[in-house]
């Protein structure tokens, strides 16, 4: 039996002072954000009472799928950094990056050298720097852990990120290598790869690509994150359908339009052609101060 927490979307919060520098791109207008609507409505107690609960529950292994961060300064990356060791050993931690990381030009280059440890496949020699450590392959236990970025700096107003074809052939290795080492192959990946997860000028360019990977390949779980949404969507795949779950924001309040803070606790046990995944869905309860399972399902 393994046991696979996942949570996405942290957002670490506040913001540092910015210099008028840093402020003359796009980040002016994440900043302006901020300050009406996100900072409002995410709070660092929550995200370490979380935390907490998930320490207490005692997983295998944490998986978080991006947006550490708000607008990729220096600064953030930095405080992105220190939580990340605070969190967990990155034996235990895999991470994509999401598009609030990749937020504007250089800062993919520079989260890929901070948190390179959390985001290191196994055959360490075929990992450097950059996009190229994208797709990466973690086993532990009997699970494939496969790390997918689809961070990409962007213009104004728009989130989108990318699933290119050098990804896609290589998550494509991956998944055919894992499953004929009799694992369950479990995707990381920030944006949701599924059609209308997302508004347009957030979605992720490649979702076809992304597809007929999995139509191709096959995959046990698809982890994502980006929406701030507990979903579960179907992809049709090699065998059979291919769960894609979605999470809240590990710091949502209480009391916006999105589900408040929560994580999901995956229970993964049995062998090829006959596995099992159980999904319990926590989340924040009334009190803002612990949380709860509100929904369990097989997979």
């Amino acid at each position: 039996m393994f046991r696979l927490a996942h949570i996405s979307d942290i957002h670490l919060g506040p913001l540092p002072r910015l210099s008028a520098r840093e402020l003359a791109s796009k980040r002016i207008t994440g900043y302006i954000n901020w300050h009406r609507n996100r900072g409002k409505r995410l709070f660092g107690n929550i995200l370490e009472s979380l935390l907490d609960d998930i320490r207490a529950a005692d997983p295998d292994h944490l998986a978080v799928t991006g947006d550490l961060v708000n607008l990729a300064t220096k600064a953030e990356i930095m405080a992105a950094t220190q939580w990340l060791v605070e969190t967990g050993d990155p034996q235990d931690v895999s991470v994509v990056p999401g598009n609030h990381d990749a937020y504007v030009p250089g800062a993919f280059e520079a989260l890929s050298h901070a948190w390179r440890p959390y985001m290191l496949g196994d055959d360490e020699a075929l990992s450097t720097s950059g996009d190229n450590l994208f797709p990466y392959c973690r086993v532990r236990g009997n699970v494939a852990l496969i790390g997918v970025s689809t961070a990409s700096a962007t213009p104004p107003f728009s989130a989108n990120g990318i699933f290119g074809r050098r990804q896609a052939l290589a998550l494509r290795q991956h998944l055919v290598e894992a499953e004929n080492e009799g694992l369950f192959r479990v995707v990381m990946i920030h944006h949701p790869p599924v059609r209308g997860a997302a508004k347009t000028y957030k979605r992720m360019l490649g979702i076809r690509r992304f597809g007929a990977v999995m139509r191709s390949a096959g995959a046990e779980l698809v982890l994502h994150g980006h929406t701030h949404l507990d979903t579960l969507y179907r992809l049709p795949g090699k065998d059979a359908d291919v769960p894609v779950v979605g999470v809240p924001s590990a710091s949502e309040a209480l009391g916006g339009h999105r589900p408040a803070s929560g994580y999901n606790l995956f229970t993964i046990s049995g062998a090829p052609g006959a596995w099992s995944c159980r999904l319990d869905r926590y989340g924040l309860d009334a009190d803002s101060r612990s949380f709860e399972v509100f929904r369990s399902e097989e997979l």
